[in-house]
């Protein structure tokens, strides 16, 4: 059980090669209960990997990974319990294709939580309306625009009760009218008290959702500040010219 006051996620010296490649190095952050960090930095700088480690899709190099005062389980049924309190949501939408949209939701509470098939399905529409998609229950993952199958995989992740939900470029892969329905069901979470972690390219989710923002170049942790603090006044040369780049564009 953790202790009150300890925080919800904490990664401490993490490193992360392929190969030869070092796609995290000597990484520290402290997530606590309630926050939402957003992550950005160039492509190729350990966002996306950096999320991939704290459900451990990646396995680390070296270094300790803890979720709620426990480390990070190496396999087995530890691991799978462990990740079951953390919800992920990818760039691509991940659903069964095979299985309506309520299907997908309550897939998870019934197998791993082992939930009863009606409550799952009440659950599940509550989600689903939650979410803004409450009438495409029973079509397939298909029949649905990928604005919506990507609030279904944040029904999905969230029908597990996370405690933490990481969020890896929701919306690169989106028409640019469906980016905002996913950005605004993510706002309310933020709102709602989610802890988060927001890997995103979406600078105006980071300025009104974030409690803080950690900018990464070259497996590195450069910065960490908040919103207003960052985007007006990053301290680091790498920061800045990051942003200028996308001021320019």
């Amino acid at each position: 059980m953790a202790r009150s006051g300890e925080p919800l996620l904490e990664m401490t010296r993490v490193r992360k090669h392929y190969g030869d490649f070092l796609a995290l190095n000597d990484v520290d952050l402290t997530v606590q209960r309630g926050e939402v960090v957003v992550v950005v930095g160039p492509s190729g700088s350990g966002k996306s990997t950096l999320c991939r480690t704290i459900n451990r899709l990646e396995t680390i190099t070296s270094g300790s990974i803890a979720i709620d005062g426990v480390p990070l389980p190496a396999e087995g049924r530890a691991l799978a319990a462990l990740r079951a309190e953390v919800g992920m949501v990818f760039q691509s939408f991940n659903l069964f294709a095979h299985l309506t949209v309520l299907e997908n939701v309550t897939l998870g509470p019934r197998r791993v939580r082992r939930i009863g098939r009606a409550a799952a399905e009440r659950e599940a529409g509550e989600l689903l309306e939650r979410v803004g998609v409450g009438a495409q229950a029973g079509k397939l993952p298909a029949q649905l625009s990928g604005g919506q199958q990507q609030r279904v995989a944040i029904a999905r992740a969230l029908a597990m009760h996370p405690k933490l939900m990481l969020f890896d470029e929701p919306t690169s892969a989106l028409d640019p009218e469906m980016i905002n329905e996913v950005l605004d069901v993510m706002v309310s979470l933020a709102r709602d008290g989610m802890t988060m972690i927001v890997v995103t390219h979406e600078m105006g989710f980071a300025r009104k959702a974030a409690n803080r923002v950690v900018f990464m170049d070259d497996g590195e942790i450069v910065e960490e500040a908040p919103p207003d603090e960052f985007f007006t006044a990053a301290r680091s040369p790498r920061a800045r010219e990051f942003l200028s780049k996308l001021i320019s564009h």
